[in-house]
């Protein structure tokens, strides 16, 4: 997702991995070294793509462990949920559910949504989409993203 969102023009973008957060608490505190890092780049973020596997029927624990640290940071912006499975549904709960999480927060989830099947086979060394036809489906995706966080952002603004 990354690759391909990099390849647009006016977009800037970056990669947050779950797995660079400590993650101790869900207490929504902003005190931790951590969520203060991730605070900074929620804040001046104008939109978000989360990637993530379906685990057990919905989304990692750790996932919603960072999303818990904050809360303001996330208000009237859009998401883009991708959901990842090694099986042939594409992580369609993790979607499903991280939607209503995002509702939560006061996001925006976009109704276009990515579903990566079969992982495994999917990506190349490189972290490149092995199987064309998904390529297809990143355009209306960034496409309705963009398009809310230009929309939203604009909104923000006016406050």
């Amino acid at each position: 997702v990354v690759h391909e969102l990099q390849k647009l023009l006016d977009v800037e973008t970056e990669l947050l991995d779950v797995r660079d957060y400590a993650l101790r608490a869900t207490d929504n505190s902003e005190k931790t070294e951590e969520a203060q890092r991730f605070a900074a780049k929620a804040t001046r973020a104008d939109g978000f793509i989360v990637v993530a596997p379906e685990y057990d029927h919905g989304y990692p624990g750790e996932l919603k462990m960072m999303l818990d640290m904050l809360y303001k940071e996330f208000n009237r912006k859009p998401v883009g949920i991708c959901g990842v499975s090694a099986g042939g549904t594409g992580g369609v709960r993790v979607v499903e559910q991280l939607r209503l999480v995002a509702i939560e927060f006061q996001m925006v989830p976009i109704r276009e949504a990515i579903y990566f099947s079969n992982v495994h086979k999917l990506f190349d060394e490189e972290g490149n989409i092995t199987d064309e036809s998904y390529i297809g489906q990143t355009k209306p995706f960034f496409e309705e993203l963009l398009w809310y966080a230009r929309a939203l952002k604009a909104a923000r603004e006016q406050d």
